[in-house]
């Protein structure tokens, strides 16, 4: 059953995107190529903006993500959201899908075949979370600083 993941009513209200200075919003079907998708969707994104700095950390967190999506999050032809927005100083990537349970990082043990996709994120993010979403499913952030003019306070 296709799930009901849909825009511009996915956020719930205090998670409105206020102050972002530049913002992207793909929806994909759940595939095995989705994280790739979801990772060149990103990138190309970045370039546009001319903001490349922790690429590579980027990449890296969205294809996690959205690999967690399709694996335990979104339901069979479900959707997964991928929004990128760009606040003064950060850079915050969302994933969004339609499916129950709320993420949480563990450690593997070294015989795990996978496991470690929340470490990872845990590691190369200055912030990441999950946030609920009005309707189905959760919405999971990671966030990274950018440039000298990083603030120090809260992180959108």
């Amino acid at each position: 059953m296709p799930s009901r993941l849909s825009e511009p009513d996915a956020l719930a209200p205090d998670q409105a995107a206020d102050g972002a200075v530049e913002r992207e919003t793909m929806l994909f079907h759940r595939r095995r190529m989705t994280p790739s998708a979801a990772r060149s969707f990103v990138a190309e994104t970045l370039a546009r903006w001319g903001r490349t700095e922790r690429l590579d950390d980027i990449r890296l967190c969205t294809s996690e993500l959205a690999t967690n999506a399709v694996l335990h999050g979104a339901p069979a032809g479900g959707r997964i959201l991928v929004r990128v927005e760009l606040h003064v100083g950060v850079l915050r990537v969302e994933v969004h899908d339609a499916g129950n349970g709320t993420p949480v990082e563990r450690e593997a043990r070294s015989t795990d075949s996978g496991g470690r996709g929340l470490f990872l994120v845990s590691a190369v993010t200055d912030h990441w979370g999950v946030e609920e979403r009005r309707g189905p499913g959760k919405c999971v952030r990671a966030a990274f600083h950018l440039g000298p003019d990083s603030p120090q306070g809260d992180i959108p």
